[in-house]
């Protein structure tokens, strides 16, 4: 009997809508399509089904992740400049009762002071930084692992 696919969320914040353009030096040159299919595309080895999104509302993003529970087994988080100042997201984080995994295409703590704090790490399972687009491929292999655990 072939095992059951898991459902796992990967939800993009504020402006990674505009990988590729925006501070190529900083993100890369890879688009979030560029991501998105790569993650499918892995997922799809694992047996995982993706729902992928991005939206640069706030309210929207709490709203998805509310919507998630009891229908995802798992969330890749990039919550992009609301990961710094959103406390309503760290909110809905807790809320969900599956493993949140944060991913950031940058390392936070090289840059900026503004972005050393985040909101999202608190209620995450994990961080996952600095690895460009490949950050998606590490979380969902850290998806993976935490869901054979349990």
């Amino acid at each position: 009997m072939a095992k059951p696919r898991h459902n796992i969320l990967i939800l993009n914040g504020p402006n990674l809508n505009m990988l590729g353009i925006r501070e190529p030096e900083v993100y890369g040159l890879q688009t979030l399509t560029d991501i998105a299919n790569d993650c499918q595309e892995y997922a799809d080895e694992l047996g995982f089904d993706v729902d992928f999104r991005q939206t640069n509302a706030e309210g929207e993003l709490v709203t998805i992740i509310q919507q998630a529970r009891g229908n995802h087994a798992a969330l890749i988080i990039n919550a992009g400049a609301y990961t710094h100042t959103s406390i309503a997201i760290h909110d809905a984080l807790k809320i969900l009762e599956v493993p949140v995994i944060e991913v950031h295409l940058s390392n936070p703590m090289a840059r900026e002071a503004f972005r050393h704090t985040s909101y999202i790490s608190p209620v995450a399972k994990g961080t996952i930084c600095g690895f460009g687009g490949h950050g998606y491929i590490l979380a969902l292999n850290a998806v993976r692992s935490l869901l054979d655990e349990g």
